[in-house]
């Protein structure tokens, strides 16, 4: 099974807008705004799931990457570009997209997994990469 990843916030703008959305506590910091605030709030905005919440069909693909394949679609493991920016931001190749099925359609459907190669990390979407949600294995 994967592990999900380790978050680690550099500077008080981040950890200020952690505090702030998970606790309520105003969000203040002692260090200025990074140059690229967009990638701070963009992380941020990553919800989470967790593992025992996900439909039926997550787990399938779960497993089919956890073996390495094979994948029910032609598409399943190529790179995802991230041009939503709502993932954290990192280089190309980094995060990987695979199919969950969507019962009843004709197509591939909206829902996906995407990956993080570096820290196993697992996000799912139903939207079609409109939203996200790390996958928490610990609930």
């Amino acid at each position: 099974m994967r592990i999900p990843p380790r978050f680690t916030f550099a500077g008080g703008v981040a950890a200020a807008l952690v505090s702030s959305l998970l606790l309520g506590a105003p969000a203040t910091a002692a260090a200025p705004a990074p140059a690229n605030v967009t990638a701070s709030v963009a992380a941020a905005a990553v919800g989470d799931i967790c593992y025992s919440d996900l439909p039926g069909e997550a787990y399938t693909t779960l497993r089919l990457i956890d073996a390495g394949g094979p994948y029910p679609y032609s598409q399943d493991g190529s790179v995802f570009q991230n041009r939503e920016q709502i993932l954290p931001a990192h280089p190309a190749g980094y995060y990987h997209e695979y199919t969950v099925e969507t019962p009843g359609s004709s197509t591939r459907g909206a829902r996906r997994i995407v990956t993080g190669d570096s820290a196993q990390e697992d996000y799912y979407t139903s939207d079609h990469y409109a939203s996200f949600d790390l996958v928490d294995y610990a609930c």
